[in-house]
C-alpha cells in the first residue's frame, strides 16, 4: 500500500504587498488523526503486552513529560527526540536591569531525533482537492436544504 502524505493548493496574498497577485503554495491535508487509545491497540499489535496495559504506560508517559517539563527538564525520548522549555523575552541595556517581565512567552521545543527525521528523507507526496470548511459545509446544507451534495 502506497503511503503519501496528501497536501492541497491554495493562492496567498504577499501580506508586505497586498496589491501583487497571489501565489500559490502547498499545505499538508492531514488523513486523520490518532489517539492513547489507537496507538495502544497498535502497539499491542506489535508485542506481547495487552492494550490496556499500553493505555496505562502511555497515560503515566503523558504525566511525566508534562511534569519533567514544568521542573524544566529537558526529555528525551531516544531516537523520537527531545522536548524542552524555550522562552522568548525582550532585551535589557543591562543584566542587572533584566527581570522575569522581560519574559514575553514560553513554549515547547520538539527537537526529532533520528528515527523520525529520517522519514523525511523518504516522504512521497500525493495532490488533493482543498478540503471545505467546516462554514462552507453548513453553507452548502442551507442553500441545498440539507442535502450533501460533496459525496
Amino acid at each position: 500500500m502506497a503511503r503519501n502524505v496528501t497536501y492541497s493548493v491554495s493562492p496567498r496574498i504577499n501580506p508586505r504587498d497586498k496589491e501583487a497577485a497571489p501565489k500559490y503554495y502547498a499545505h499538508v491535508q492531514a488523513n486523520g488523526d490518532t489517539n492513547l487509545r489507537e496507538m495502544s491497540e497498535r502497539i499491542q499489535q506489535t508485542c506481547t503486552v495487552h492494550k490496556s496495559d499500553v493505555f496505562a504506560v502511555l497515560v503515566a508517559l503523558e504525566d511525566v513529560i508534562t511534569e519533567a517539563l514544568k521542573n524544566g527538564e529537558i526529555v528525551r525520548l531516544g531516537d523520537l527526540g527531545t522536548l524542552q522549555i524555550g522562552i522568548s523575552s525582550k532585551g535589557a541595556v543591562s543584566e542587572e536591569e533584566y527581570d522575569d517581565s522581560l519574559i514575553k512567552q514560553a513554549r515547547i521545543n520538539f527537537r526529532p531525533g533520528s528515527a523520525l527525521a529520517g522519514i523525511l528523507s523518504n516522504l512521497t507526496f500525493a495532490r488533493v482537492k482543498v478540503k471545505s470548511s467546516k462554514a462552507d459545509k453548513e453553507n452548502s446544507e442551507e442553500e441545498t436544504g440539507g442535502e450533501d451534495l460533496t459525496a
